[in-house]
């Protein structure tokens, strides 16, 4: 009996690794019947941790990119104030609806929702004072791309804050994210935490414009 149950426990983490090596070949976005764990506590990537490094301030415009179940939407959104607007951005309907149920029982109406994929964000060029995403990046293929389309649409010296925590199957490293970003004229800023979880900014650099250096702190 016990070499049963050691066999079948066996079994249950071999399908468990396979699960996530498969999901780290394969991104794609978490389905919104995983939601319970997207309200987990997240330890290192503290909402507290992201208002610091990303510093919404009152009147600016930024950007969410896949906001989820809106874990951190509705406490930067309440920073910039009702003079300052927050795009949910998310590729799932559903997630979009859960998002705006959540400000509206905080009481918040300076968020706006919207479909679409991250590929190819719809918005015009310098649009926003900046922009985060918080352990989605590994979930966009190309991710590349993703990061051009965040250089493209944020003005030139905003902050682009990307958000990753160990354990997730789509976990980006840090020197994996500066190499790709830097190709990307994304120059890294200041990183809060390690190995097994971070929150690294970036400021964006237009070739061509006086471009303000800042402390790098990572």
């Amino acid at each position: 009996m016990v070499r049963i149950r050691s066999a079948l426990g066996g079994l249950g983490l071999a399908g468990l690794v396979g699960v996530a090596l498969y999901w780290r070949k394969n991104p794609s976005a978490c389905p919104y019947g995983a939601r319970p764990f997207l309200s987990l506590p997240r330890p290192i990537i503290t909402t507290q941790r992201l208002i610091e490094i990303l510093a919404p301030a009152p009147g600016e415009r930024l950007l969410e990119v896949g906001p989820g179940t809106g874990y951190y939407t509705v406490d930067v959104a309440r920073e910039l104030r009702t003079n300052g607007a927050l795009e949910a951005f998310d590729i799932q309907p559903k997630m979009l609806v859960h998002t705006m149920s959540r400000a509206q029982r905080a009481g918040l109406k300076n968020i706006a929702p919207r479909l679409g994929d991250a590929r190819m964000l719809p918005y015009a060029n310098d649009h926003f004072d900046g922009a985060f995403l918080v352990t989605v990046l590994g979930e966009i293929p190309m991710q590349d791309q993703a990061l051009a389309e965040l250089h493209r649409v944020v003005r030139h010296d905003g902050r682009v804050v990307v958000g990753e925590l160990f354990g997730d199957p789509h976990m980006v490293g840090y020197s994996r994210l500066v190499d790709r970003a830097v190709r990307l004229d994304l120059q890294p800023d200041e990183r809060l935490g390690g190995r097994l979880g971070y929150f690294a900014r970036f400021r964006v650099n237009k070739p061509g414009r006086t471009y303000a250096a800042h402390v790098n702190n990572s």
